[in-house]
């Protein structure tokens, strides 16, 4: 049993903290952007200029070819420099492929992963307003105008980078629902060009709580003609193509949770040895000592369970009980190490220029997105603990 990066990995991930400590991406950048809800396209450059952006894309299709360990690396490095705004700003031009790597025609691989591994971006359409995470309950639907051609029609929802993105991943049935034989059937997966002159494709930005340097969109499509070679795999299999992307997600999540949460730790502890209350620094104190310490202690231990996890993934093994917890564990303890952050800070804690705060509203998306705590319990349940299915 090793607990210990490769020296490959070991120099990846010198690699990427010597890349970001260089760049001109510091906490002001990160804050002026959110504050002004403004994408944060210099950084995503320099990222796609770098390469990074392809690094788990096979390197017949112009990435390097790395595994999900490695991804969970960078992702990890990423989160504890600059934050979420940061992560999901390239998460899934890194992660997002994995559909596409795995079951695509080799022509659309071709067409489409370079473009990826060059800094092109990619959005996913996949829920919608009246859905949540019954992703079978699709109703954007696609119909065959002929044999080269669907016509797209619905509505999708929290739709991140879209109008940003150059290429979507869009989940749509090609079957209505009453008419498949299982509920998990008739859902088709395509990756396809955004052409907003088309005049078919509309977005409206959704106003959130943080992590406004990227921007979500409800995102509608009114008789949008794209092409049928752009499907992915078979028609009306796309649901099961999209399970492939559940666990290196969670994972991937977990990853950026435990980065961004371990810089809420170490803020605290420099503002904690530094402010003196009473004659005294405050970080003499227990009841400041014992939440960052516990906070630490949480964080290190969802950080066993996401390299777990990501190493079950890289050898090909079942992992989604491994994901789900490392998920549910990494952002339960990041949002609470931001937690105990703005505590520690007091009423500076509340003030934008100190930035835990928004570490803060950053973290609390990810006890509910790319799932929620409770679905991820709901998986354990069942599938671990071998209860009867509530849902």
């Amino acid at each position: 049993m090793d607990f210990e990066f490769s020296q490959d990995q070991k120099v990846l991930q010198s690699a990427i903290v010597d890349f970001l400590n260089k760049q001109p991406f510091d906490n002001v950048y990160w804050r002026e952007k959110e504050e002004k809800s403004e994408w944060p396209i210099e950084f995503c450059t320099a990222m796609a200029e770098g390469g990074w952006l392809g690094a788990l894309i096979p390197e017949e299709y112009g990435g390097a070819g790395m595994g999900l360990t490695e991804g969970c690396i960078l992702i990890e490095e990423i989160g504890r420099h600059a934050g979420i705004n940061a992560t999901t700003a390239v998460h899934t031009s890194i992660f997002g492929p994995w559909p596409l790597i795995l079951h695509g025609s080799e022509e659309l691989k071709q067409r489409v992963l370079p473009r990826i591994a060059k800094g092109e971006f990619i959005a996913f359409a996949i829920t919608e307003p009246d859905i949540g995470f019954d992703t079978t309950r699709v109703a954007t639907s696609a119909v065959p105008k002929d044999n080269e051609t669907y016509v797209i029609n619905g509505q999708k929802a929290f739709c991140s980078r879209v109008k940003e993105s150059q290429i979507l991943m869009l989940v749509a049935r090609t079957t209505p629902y009453e008419e498949a034989e299982k509920r998990t059937q008739g859902i088709t997966l395509f990756f396809t060009d955004l052409d907003w002159n088309t005049g078919a494709l509309e977005a409206h930005e959704m106003h959130k709580m943080g992590r406004n340097a990227v921007p979500t969109y409800q995102f509608f499509m009114d008789d949008w003609e794209i092409p049928a070679a752009d499907v992915c795999g078979e028609v009306g299999r796309g649901f099961y193509y999209l399970l492939d992307t559940l666990n290196p997600e969670r994972i991937a999540v977990a990853a950026q949770s435990v980065g961004l949460g371990h810089t809420c730790v170490a803020r605290a502890v420099e503002y904690a040895k530094e402010r003196v209350v009473f004659d005294r620094p405050i970080g003499r104190n227990q009841a400041i000592q014992f939440p960052l310490a516990e906070a630490y202690s949480r964080l290190e231990a969802a950080r066993l369970m996401t390299y777990k996890a990501a190493w079950l993934f890289d050898r090909g093994e079942p992992c989604g009980a491994e994901s789900n917890m490392a998920k549910v564990l990494a952002s339960d303890a990041a949002f609470f190490a931001a937690d105990r952050a703005v505590q520690t800070h007091g009423g500076y804690g509340y003030m934008r220029e100190f930035d835990v705060e928004r570490y803060f509203r950053e973290l609390r998306l990810m006890q509910i997105a790319p799932v929620s705590q409770e679905m991820a319990y709901n998986y354990l349940a069942q599938h671990v603990l071998g209860l009867p299915r509530s849902y």
